[in-house]
């Protein structure tokens, strides 16, 4: 018995030695195994997110009175070190923006940066959610482009002119604000799938703090077919219904060609005056032997309030009471209301099968259609309610998919009047006629999309 128990030990011995050798032996796999289904793993993390971006760096030159900033008002210039007299140039970053986007499902999330030499803002900053059935539908909410027209949310990377019309820098200062929308489209199945319709609620004050309880409304109902295999074409009509709060219980209007103060002034203090837009857009592209020819349209028209000295939409919100108090200097602005209309006409045509785009654009922009010519600086009027146009016209070279040069100028003008712009240098007093005014500007700009 002893010796059969020896034996059994024996045994038992060698066969934990043996599995513990054939441990060993297996550990180095199932180890390499678990790396490679970590590393699986966290790929698959990886392609849910993605970077993308581009940069914009130019050089742009300027006649004496040009306003090298977006949106700006007569008289502004970034030649504040020169006579006023003197062209002058400079060079600058005018985008460098970086997106980071992670989906997941039918959820996803967008953070947008802008870097430029002025600092760093963010531009967009939203969460998606489509429908889990036809992914065709959407709610998004946070900071996004205002879903009006088409310029609007034609990316400025690929866009043919070096900046946005002047109505829709005027109107949609920074394109973007805060709200929540809805995407709403038929299954690519249905008959009706290339109409679209986008909708929304805003604050209405760009991507600034909401400062009130009220929200405006935007929407945007288009369609888009194509003609062919080598034609198409897109239109649409938008609709904003909004309000700016009157800060003070001035209120002008226009009667005839003379803005009227309002005789009910109790009624207007810390009220909301009517902001109301009307906007049609169309868009057609054709490929012949010639290259791809493209044609984009808008107009827009409708009421808008706005300050004496501007016709610009707000986008820094109101003045909090709190901080009037402490601010004494601070005062609120009378409001004007003002019926405008403007809108764009931009052509662009490649040449044949080579990288060259050429591009002619004219757009407009009429901040009061009740006065025009002579009677803008009378009854009220101002620099504010002088109608300008910019026609513009220029190439670009598209080096290969990620790098593209355009060099681009535009011819600014004011409509013709009698009135006068006062200004000074060198302590001596100068006055020039609006219309004579010399506002041209060249941009070359190159830029690299990744």
């Amino acid at each position: 018995m002893k010796k059969v128990f020896a034996v059994i030990c024996c045994l038992t011995l060698l066969a934990v030695k043996m599995t513990q050798a054939q441990d060993v032996e297996l550990a180095p796999i199932e180890l390499l195994e678990q790396k490679n289904e970590d590393l699986d793993n966290r790929l698959k993390v990886l392609e849910k997110f993605k970077i993308s971006g581009y940069i914009q760096a130019q050089w742009q030159y300027a006649q004496p009175n040009a306003a090298l900033g977006t949106n700006m008002k007569v008289g502004d210039s970034f030649n504040e070190n020169l006579y006023d007299d003197e062209s002058y140039s400079r060079l600058g970053v005018r985008r460098g923006r970086i997106k980071l986007a992670y989906e997941e499902g039918i959820a996803s999330g967008v953070i947008q940066l802008d870097a430029t030499e002025k600092g760093i803002a963010f531009k967009d900053v939203y969460l998606n959610i489509k429908d889990p059935w036809w992914q065709t539908n959407a709610l998004r909410t946070g900071i996004f482009d205002r879903p009006f027209g088409y310029e609007i949310s034609y990316s400025s990377s690929r866009r043919e002119s070096p900046e946005r019309s002047a109505i829709f820098q005027t109107l949609f200062p920074e394109e973007r604000d805060l709200g929540a929308a809805l995407y709403l489209q038929a299954a690519k199945t249905s008959p009706l799938s290339f109409i679209r319709l986008d909708a929304g609620l805003f604050s209405g004050n760009g991507i600034k703090p909401e400062m009130d309880s009220r929200l405006d409304f935007i929407g945007h109902l288009y369609a888009t077919k194509n003609i062919g295999s080598n034609a198409k074409y897109g239109i649409g009509v938008s609709y904003y219904n909004g309000g700016v709060l009157q800060e003070n219980k001035n209120v002008y209007k226009m009667v005839d060609n003379a803005f009227v103060l309002s005789s009910d002034s109790a009624a207007n203090f810390r009220k909301y005056a009517k902001r109301e837009y009307f906007g049609v857009d169309g868009q057609f592209s054709i490929i012949t032997a010639a290259g791809m020819t493209k044609l984009h349209v808008e107009y827009l028209f409708g009421q808008q309030p706005g300050t004496k000295a501007s016709s610009k939409s707000p986008n820094a919100g109101i003045i909090p009471d709190g901080i009037k108090k402490m601010n004494p200097n601070l005062s609120a602005n009378d409001t004007y209301i003002r019926n405008f209309g403007g809108g764009y006409v931009m052509l662009t045509q490649d040449i044949g099968n080579l990288p060259f785009t050429v591009v002619l654009k004219y757009d407009w922009y009429d901040p009061n259609t009740k006065v025009s010519g002579n009677e803008v600086g009378k009854n009220g009027t101002g620099f504010a309610d002088l109608a300008q146009n910019t026609f513009g016209f220029g190439a670009f070279w598209r080096a290969n998919k990620n790098i593209r040069l355009t060099a681009y100028y535009e011819i600014n003008r004011y409509e013709k009047s009698d009135l006068s712009y006062q200004y000074s240098y060198s302590n001596e007093a100068k006055a020039v006629l609006i219309n004579d005014l010399n506002r041209n500007v060249f941009t070359l700009r190159l830029q690299y999309r990744f």
